[in-house]
């Protein structure tokens, strides 16, 4: 055989499937969901705020105009950036200098703790 009758050969079993696959999909019928979604099945009790992104979800663009959708959207960013009271950062420890000496040149903190020889675990 030719190789042009071998390539217009598979160019037409191609297209002859293309063809069978579309007429298959187009004669489908749209089956109901048989699934729940996972947030609408643990949703015991309503959130306000959940309430109004979802809303605002179903806004599309016209959302980003809301005053409403706005405001729920910072607060929702809020409610996972912004740190809680547990997390504050901690003040910064003081550089030692003339007000604070280091530890170890204070003699008043060489005062208050005993040396502990290691050898013999008394204090001396």
């Amino acid at each position: 055989m030719d190789g042009k009758i071998l390539a217009r050969i598979g160019a037409i079993g191609f297209v002859t499937f293309a063809i069978t696959a579309t007429a298959i999909e187009l004669s489908r019928k749209d089956e109901p969901t048989l699934y729940r979604s996972v947030a609408a099945a643990t949703e015991t009790g309503v959130d306000p705020l959940k309430t109004e992104l979802r809303r605002c979800q179903q806004l599309g663009e016209a959302g980003t105009r809301d005053p409403a959708c706005l405001q729920a959207w910072a607060d929702n960013r809020d409610r996972f950036l912004k740190p809680s009271q547990a997390l504050q950062p901690q003040p910064a420890p003081q550089a030692p200098g003339p007000q604070n000496p280091p530890a170890a040149l204070d003699p008043a903190a060489n005062e208050t703790a005993p040396a502990i020889d290691l050898h013999t675990n008394e204090a001396r």
